[in-house]
């Protein structure tokens, strides 16, 4: 995630989108309008952290609260590491929408 010099107060950030875990709904390249520390929703795109792998954020699809985190898996299962292989993950961002290539609003969609 990217972050501004004089925006370090504000909630907004943009994310941008590496793999195709996520196609067919977001595709690598893709770069996304996400808000810090908002509460996720089940269905919900969101940026999240995994304890054995700190260093890597990666955007997912939140399908449910559990007491270590969030359980997210990617919209395309073939090629995505998601809990299914880390467990649950901690949620740092929600994405509002796609500001790149073409912009739209992320709606959650039914989890599951």
């Amino acid at each position: 995630m990217s972050t501004g010099h004089n925006l370090r107060g504000w909630p907004w950030r943009l994310a941008v989108v590496r793999g195709p875990s996520m196609s067919p709904t977001l595709c690598d390249g893709d770069v996304l309008l996400v808000r810090l520390r908002a509460r996720p929703r089940p269905g919900a795109v969101v940026v999240v952290q995994w304890a054995q792998r700190p260093d890597q954020l990666s955007v997912k699809r939140a399908i449910g609260r559990h007491a270590d985190g969030w359980w997210v898996l990617g919209d395309n299962p073939a090629a995505s590491t998601d809990s299914r292989h880390l467990g649950p993950a901690t949620s740092l961002a929600v994405a509002l929408a796609r500001l790149y290539p073409t912009p739209h609003r992320l709606a959650p969609h039914s989890a599951g």
